[in-house]
């Protein structure tokens, strides 16, 4: 049946075959996290999972005209969630820490990737051009299962402060790194010498592409007037992104890190966070049809032997070293960085297990990646990330939970949640169930209630309906008036 549903789709006109297509990965997309939210895992971890289901090594269900054809998911998906992580670049909150932020970044970042090289080329002996890409990827945190858990417990203070910085930064090194890694893996395979030009021309690349995603910035500024409407302020800023993220792959460049600056620049501009909320709940889609895609061609087979072209290891127990080894090293480099700036010990000993995710980004660029090495090295390197991310995704949020109660940021014991005076003005003790009922009730005020992020998004998008519906109705505006 499933086999005659394959041949169906593929016998279509491409037109037919790629809207019912997407309709399947959408519907299935959706279907999976019914699932997964009954074992309280991530939505992502749901959309990688449908891909390697309907994808051609389970039950086959989507065409690989289909899947070929929607080599550009990656890119724009890169797009929206660098430009929604630029809203955490504010620059008054930069300039509080921001050096000391950078430091331990750079720790982390640098710790866990070099340890990855260190374990695939000098120990496994895996070819370099893998390793080093690899190695790479291996900086980059998720951040979105962070983010999270921060705003459905409500925790607050240094740790948090400083775990969104982070967090925030940590992509711009991971993305920097793998521009320089990929060339140089690139330059490797082809045959050519490795020379100094292969890691400044790519540096100098990414300036230029900080640069130009400023510039797209300040025009998506002085567009969004006052006047200028809602839905159209929608248009504006998707318009933009598109086109932005048509010019980086025109010139193969990955459009991250000049969306991340068009963010940034934006709402330092404008400090419009609204436009972020609008996006945040416009994307679902199109990250979904993102995961889905990039986890098609998953082949678990493929876990279970080794990749002659770069070394005798089987994939599975490379794998599973990479899936520990990036844990320690994101620990270890968190903990080094905060003993050098001097950070308090409940952010030392805790910030390393809050970086432990990684989905998003290092999909994008892994898929990147594989486009641009091809043959086995690509397909290998987006296995390994795709299976390893699906493990992260497991333990990511709990360790980020744990990381945030730990640290003190919030706790699930009340007389630690909040403070109560616990006598009358008159002098006289509470009792027991007065400090009870006023402890609930100040948790309630600080705690937001499940969902709140994305009943912000959804507002925000529902309210700029409402607004242009208004002006529609001028007649049914003043019958409500009146009511």
């Amino acid at each position: 049946m499933l086999t005659a549903l394959h041949q169906f789709l593929d016998s279509m006109s491409p037109a037919a075959s790629v809207i019912i297509s997407i309709a399947f990965m959408l519907f299935f997309g959706f279907a999976m996290t019914r699932i997964t939210k009954l074992l309280r895992l991530p939505n992502v971890s749901a959309y990688i999972l449908t891909g390697i289901l309907i994808g051609p090594y389970c039950l086959d269900l989507i065409p690989e005209t289909v899947t070929d054809g929607m080599d550009f998911l990656s890119d724009i998906a890169l797009a929206l969630i660098a430009f929604s992580t630029g809203e955490f670049f504010r620059f008054a909150v930069l300039k509080k820490n921001g050096v000391k932020v950078l430091v331990i970044t750079l720790f982390e970042a640098c710790v866990a990737s070099v340890l990855i090289f260190f374990l695939t080329f000098s120990i496994l002996k895996l070819q370099l051009a893998f390793s080093i890409v690899l190695s790479a990827l291996a900086a980059a945190t998720a951040s979105a299962s962070t983010m999270m858990t921060i705003r459905q417990t409500g925790a607050k203070g240094d740790f948090v402060n400083t775990l969104l910085q982070v967090v925030a930064i940590d992509n711009i090194v991971a993305l920097l790194a793998y521009s320089i890694s990929i060339s140089i893996a690139v330059a490797y395979n082809s045959g050519a010498a490795i020379e100094v030009g292969d890691i400044i021309i790519p540096l100098l690349t990414n300036i230029g592409v900080l640069i130009l995603g400023g510039v797209f910035g300040f025009f998506m500024k002085v567009l969004m007037t006052k006047k200028r409407s809602t839905d159209n302020r929608l248009i504006i800023s998707i318009a933009l992104l598109f086109a932005f993220c048509g010019i980086c792959t025109m010139l193969d460049i990955s459009p991250l890190l000049g969306c991340m600056s068009m963010g940034m620049i934006y709402i330092n501009l404008t400090n419009d966070d609204k436009l972020f909320k609008q996006l945040n709940y416009f994307s679902p889609p199109i990250l979904l049809l993102f995961f889905v895609r990039s986890s098609v061609n998953f082949n678990l087979g493929a876990l279970f032997s080794s990749v002659g072209s770069i070394g005798a290891t089987p994939l599975i127990v490379v794998g599973l070293l990479y899936f520990i080894v990036r844990i320690i090293g994101k620990y270890a480099g968190a903990f080094l960085g905060c003993l050098v700036v001097k950070k308090p010990k409940e952010v030392r000993n805790h910030l390393g297990l809050a970086l432990i995710p990684q989905a998003g980004v290092a999909i994008g660029l892994a898929a990147m990646g594989a486009r641009a090495l091809e043959g086995d090295i690509g397909v290998a390197l987006e296995t390994i990330i795709i299976a390893s991310s699906i493990l992260y995704e497991l333990v990511g949020p709990a360790c980020a939970k744990l990381s945030l109660y730990l640290s003190g940021s919030y706790s699930n014991k009340l007389e630690e949640l909040v403070t109560v005076e616990e006598t009358h003005e008159s002098g006289a003790p509470k009792t027991e169930v007065e400090l009870l009922i006023e402890r609930i009730q100040k948790i309630q005020e600080h705690i937001p209630p499940a969902g709140t992020l994305n009943q912000e998004n959804e507002d925000a998008f529902t309210e700029a309906a409402e607004e242009q519906y208004k002006p529609m109705h001028p007649q049914q505006r003043q019958k409500r008036f009146k009511n």
